[in-house]
């Protein structure tokens, strides 16, 4: 009899904890499977209120611990997952489970508990053994039997209660789990077709520099006035192109931006002309910014870029006229957020049906006629907003209008004045040898022969390892390097760069890359983005020369 009690009271005892472990299971589903440590700990510090557990863990797919609780005064959990199933170490049980998605283990969760004691156990055994014995004290053994079952019973009615309001409790945050990851699922489509966009913009960029280089080079050397305005019509198509190019990389982030702060004030009224053109006559502008407007820190050009489409865009969905509004204000912390900038553009257009509204941000989706619209301007807005660490919203209702409004955060940096330009110094590079290092022959060519007109003594090389090798003869004087991030082959222009400051320390080096700014960080190193004008390669390189000791002169 005792052990038939005893066997009876663990399977009880486990099954009631695997029916926790499981809905702890359910619960942080989401959490592994987005890698978002916080909210699994979330889940696992609500145990605290049930003092009967000890201490908890949620285990990745590799059976690494992802996150943990432990109780006051308790052992933690292990670091690598035990089998599923339960497991006994004296007064103590452990039960994991496994966390499934879509038929497949993603990660476990094990709970442990302390059970009844068991020499709190042992008095009923040891009553049941004396039952036998002693006739005489079985009334008195059942009688405490009695009254500790009924207190157990109670314990249990208490704990099922609590257990049923925690699983209604839970069963809510389910359910808004699950409306944050179908909104992360949307994030994930977004995120995969940027790195689509941005990987297009890196080669676009190459075409677009070639095209730049040439086109300057000829403006350079053509003495005929005719054809200047064929070369400005050029230049003018080389420049949307590269705008359309900033566009894919802000939306697929992968655009760097320079943000420094900003007046939003002075930056929205300084737009009026502007926007005014690139509406029609039948729309009304109105401007209202709320005095003492916070300062941001972002990119004023990418800000007002982002303004611009949405201007468009809200001119496009009002075919009979309308008013369009650009409004801004403060948005005091709330808790959740810090202080905001909120800058509204509104229209009273047709507005949007609900499919419509779920895919405006994505790149190339748009409802205009072909050839009215690239698909990118909200897309670009979304991008630029992201990376500034602010939001997009987007409030739309069909004959009702649309308001796209975005959140910037505050910055408490002061807003410098405009920096005057100063004059560029072409001859700069007189005399100056240059080891330019680019993989497009056709982007090669034209820069070099760009470079040439500067007065540098040009060498160059298809790729790293060619560098290497013209970087490594000591007898050859090299004055400054001049690479491509992205080339063929094992190495890459920031492998180059360190390989050559090691090779010759003091050696001044500019990167130029068509993709992203970022990933060409290196301290002391200058990055030049593409596609670029001839001017501003060769302030670039003066201002790297200059900051190295200018090199040494080609005898």
């Amino acid at each position: 009899m005792a052990l038939a009690s005893e066997n009876a009271y663990r399977d009880e005892r486990a099954g009631d904890v695997e029916v926790q472990t499981r809905i702890l299971a359910a619960t942080v589903t989401a959490a592994l499977s987005f890698n978002d440590r916080a909210s699994a700990s979330e889940y696992l510090a609500a145990l605290s209120a049930s003092p009967e557990f000890e201490a908890a863990g949620v285990y990745d797919g590799s059976g690494a611990l992802f996150a943990s609780y432990t109780a006051g005064g308790m052992a933690p959990m292990q670091q690598t997952a035990e089998p599923p199933g339960h497991h006994f170490d004296g007064d103590h049980l452990t039960v994991t489970v496994m966390v499934m998605q879509d038929g497949r283990a993603i990660g476990s969760v094990s709970l442990r508990t302390q059970m009844e004691p068991f020499a709190r156990r042992a008095e009923r055994y040891v009553g049941m053994a004396l039952l036998l014995a002693m006739t005489l004290l079985i009334v008195l053994v059942l009688g405490a039997a009695q009254a500790a079952l009924t207190r157990a019973n109670h314990d249990l009615a208490e704990r099922a209660r609590d257990l049923s309001a925690a699983n209604r409790a839970l069963n809510a945050e389910i359910a808004e789990r699950e409306k944050v990851e179908a909104a992360l699922r949307q994030s994930q489509k977004m995120e995969a077709m940027g790195q689509l966009t941005g990987g297009i913009a890196h080669d676009f960029n190459n075409l677009l520099q070639a095209l730049a280089s040439c086109l300057q080079l000829v403006g350079r050397r053509a003495k005929e006035p005719s054809i200047q305005p064929l070369l400005e019509t050029g230049q003018q198509a080389i420049d949307r192109g590269a705008k359309l190019v900033q566009q894919l990389m802000a939306f697929a982030r992968r655009q760097t931006l320079r943000p420094e702060p900003m007046d939003v004030r002075d930056r929205l009224l300084g737009m009026a002309d502007l926007l005014t053109r690139a509406i029609r006559a039948d729309i009304t502008l109105e401007t209202q910014v709320e005095p003492g407007l916070w300062p941001v820190e972002v990119d004023p050009t990418q800000f007002e870029l982002a303004i611009l489409n949405l201007a468009v865009n809200a001119r496009d969905a009002m075919p009979e006229g309308g008013r369009l509004r650009v409004t801004a204000r403060n948005r005091p912390a709330d808790g959740a957020s810090g202080d905001l900038v909120q800058v509204t553009v509104s229209d009273t257009g047709t507005g949007m049906e609900p499919e419509v509204k779920a895919r405006v941000f994505e790149p190339f989706f748009t409802t205009k006629e072909v050839g009215k619209g690239s698909g990118l301007g909200l897309a670009q807005v979304y991008g630029f907003t992201r990376q500034s660490s602010g939001r997009v919203e987007i409030d739309s209702a069909p004959g009702q209008g649309t308001a796209v409004s975005l959140f910037l955060p505050r910055t408490v940096k002061p807003v410098a004045a405009p920096a005057k330009e100063r004059a560029l110094d072409t001859a700069r590079g007189a005399g100056r040898r240059l080891l330019l290092v680019e993989d497009d022959p056709i982007v090669g060519s034209m820069v070099a022969a760009a470079l040439d007109e500067m007065g540098y003594a040009v060498l160059r090389a298809g790729n790293a390892e060619e560098a290497l090798g013209l970087l490594n003869d000591r007898a050859l004087r090299i004055d400054i390097l001049f690479s491509d991030v992205v080339m063929p082959g094992a190495m890459n222009g920031i492998d180059l760069a360190h390989t050559a400051r090691r090779l010759r320390p003091g050696l001044p080096v500019v990167l130029t890359t068509g993709y992203s700014e970022d990933i060409a960080r290196i301290d002391g190193v200058r990055v030049l983005p593409k596609p670029y004008r001839v001017g501003e390669l060769a302030e670039l390189l003066e201002a790297a020369l200059a900051a190295d000791g200018a090199g040494v002169r080609v005898r």
